[in-house]
């Protein structure tokens, strides 16, 4: 008998899809039935159904395909949201199967009823139900097609029932993968751009995710502009290496490099970026932007020119037009500023050997300098993300994974669960915040039973460490931030992982080299400084404010032996740089 569920995987398997990643259950029984009886294609059994959308989202942004996550009816199929979300912001082709209650029970009110389409609609770019077992194979069709072609999440709603009922033998498994195209803007447009770019005197280049594939044309470009290359923080895997033009990331996660390069130009060149801080735009610069979608043009700043098509399709036919530039000033000053920024940043993560709790700029920098040549990076929301900006160093074979646009906490071990299933040959370093490992502590189990061998490198400083900074800047006293934490080393040993626990910077060294070499997932358990503020490149008068406030009020609560510590961190000297 062949069935709807048979269907389903026959057609995965076909489109390339080599896993699904979930949690089962009885309204999925037909499924994963289907997949054990097929044998083709593997069902990666995570501890949560959120963590199955997060790996589904690692794996189709490391390979561009598409990948697949699914989740029981009701709470379970729920808990795939937060996961989803974050692949969808992310634009990564992923296929959520949701199972349903049994298709006669909808609207009932029956045990462990919702309303999957609602529930969804915000977080795909196509979600439909399969109302009956001859609509199957349409609705699994264009939901795979609006994934891969609009590059989303897609969702297909499926009643339990649906999935065994018997289908026509005869039909074929459906096969989608993406169409290639073309994308570039019209002449008229590349040669008014051409005009703008030729006008300027001070031009700087704002990129970001979008440049992916096109290094060797940006550089060409940047130096044909004699213009300074920024990057938004996803951009960095794509630009920040053999690149003489770059001057660091900008944002709140950026550098004062990167920030005045930007703040200097009289004409920016936003290529492929949507980048969401509108107060590191420059105020009085034309604006071009260059963006594969036409809604987004001008979301974030006022742009005198738009431009429509990909980054890669449109530098090769932008160079002809421009006429070059001889004057460097501009590019000199930026990179000179650079170079100094740069080295501050490094000099922070200098090893001190007894200097304790140990400084997470080191920590970062030691893993960036000991990890493979295309290790795979990810890293929690909060302070990891900021160390991790700062200090690994891509090459054009690394890359890194985050929850970037949505911004969840507890995102590395998940993403690093599906990076590592989809690219079993590769290195992958999860850079985890405590407080983000223990959202998802689970997943250790799934490493273990999934024998996925992931290194893991906590930052432990026993609290919501960028929270912390967040008040600080508000001028709120530290509140609700403490984290209570067992040995995490030791929790991950008795999980069946090889943990090492590091309190000394001369042990750190030792400790993440044995676990790189280990055969298995490994967990490096780092006490680092709470104290150790992540200023932004460019401090606000209200945020000068804020932390005044915050000393203040430390001082009046009883606090003043953190306050102490904190200004022992050298503040001053990093809102300087």
């Amino acid at each position: 008998m062949t069935t709807i569920a048979d269907h389903i995987v026959e057609s995965l398997k076909a489109s390339g899809v080599d896993r699904v990643y979930g949690l089962s259950g009885d309204s999925l029984n037909g499924l994963t039935d289907a997949m054990r009886r097929n044998g083709t294609v593997d069902w990666v059994h995570v501890r949560h159904e959120e963590t199955g959308a997060y790996a589904a989202a690692a794996e189709a942004g490391l390979t561009g395909e598409l990948t697949v996550c699914a989740g029981s009816c009701g709470p379970g199929n729920l808990h795939l949201v937060n996961g989803l979300f974050d692949a969808n912001r992310s634009r990564v082709p992923v296929l959520a199967i949701a199972a349903h209650i049994p298709g006669a029970e909808i609207g009932s009110g029956y045990f462990q009823e919702t309303h999957p389409q609602n529930l969804f609609a915000e977080c795909s770019v196509y979600c439909e139900l399969v109302s009956s077992a001859e609509s199957a194979p349409r609705v699994l069709e264009m939901a795979m097609r609006a994934a891969v072609e609009e590059r989303g999440v897609a969702v297909v709603v499926v009643p339990g029932e649906v999935f065994l009922s018997k289908t026509d033998q005869g039909i074929e498994p459906t096969v989608v993968r993406a169409a290639g195209s073309v994308a570039l803007p019209d002449r008229d447009s590349l040669t008014r751009a051409a005009e703008l770019l030729n006008a300027g005197e001070r031009v700087t280049i704002l990129a970001g995710a979008g440049a992916a594939g096109a290094h060797d044309d940006l550089v060409a470009l940047a130096g044909k502009l004699q213009a300074p290359i920024v990057h938004a923080l996803r951009g960095a895997e794509h630009i920040a290496y053999d690149n003489p033009y770059d001057v660091g990331l900008t944002g709140l996660l950026g550098f004062a490099s990167g920030y005045k390069a930007i703040d200097e130009a009289d004409t920016l060149l936003m290529l492929g970026t949507d980048f969401p801080y509108r107060q590191f735009y420059p105020k009085r610069a034309k604006v071009i932007q260059l963006d594969l979608r036409g809604s987004q043009i001008g979301r974030r700043t006022r742009v005198d020119l738009g431009l429509v098509g990909s980054v890669r399709d449109t530098i090769p036919a932008l160079l002809p037009l421009l006429a070059g530039k001889a004057d460097g000033t501009h590019l000199e000053r930026a990179r000179e500023h650079y170079v100094k920024t740069r080295e501050s940043l490094d000099s922070l993560a200098v090893n001190d050997h007894e200097r304790t709790p140990i400084h997470p700029q080191l920590v970062a920098s030691t893993i960036s300098e000991l990890a493979a040549d295309d290790a795979v990076f990810t890293t929690d929301v909060g302070s990891p993300v900021v160390w991790a900006a700062r200090y690994l160093r891509f090459n054009g074979r690394r890359r890194l994974l985050g929850s970037f646009n949505h911004g969840s906490m507890g995102c590395a071990l998940p993403h690093a669960v599906g990076a590592q299933a989809g690219s079993p040959g590769r290195q992958v370093v999860a850079l985890a915040g405590d407080g983000g490992l223990t959202m998802s502590l689970g997943e250790l189990l799934t490493l273990k039973q999934n024998r996925l061998p992931v290194k893991v490198v906590v930052f432990n400083n026993s609290s919501l460490n960028f929270v912390e900074l967040e008040m600080k800047a508000a001028g709120i006293v530290n509140y609700g931030t403490d984290l209570e934490n067992p040995p995490l080393a030791d929790v991950a040993t008795a999980m069946g992982l090889w943990g090492r626990r590091v309190e000394r910077p001369g042990e750190l060294e030792g400790a993440l080299k044995e676990a790189f070499e280990h055969d298995g997932p490994a967990l490096v358990e780092v006490v680092t400084a709470r104290q150790e503020l992540a200023v932004p490149p460019a401090i606000t008068l209200e945020q000068a404010k804020g932390f005044t406030l915050y000393a203040i009020r430390t001082i009046l609560s009883g606090r003043g032996e953190e306050l102490l510590d904190l200004v022992t961190t050298n503040v001053a000297r990093r809102i300087l740089h």
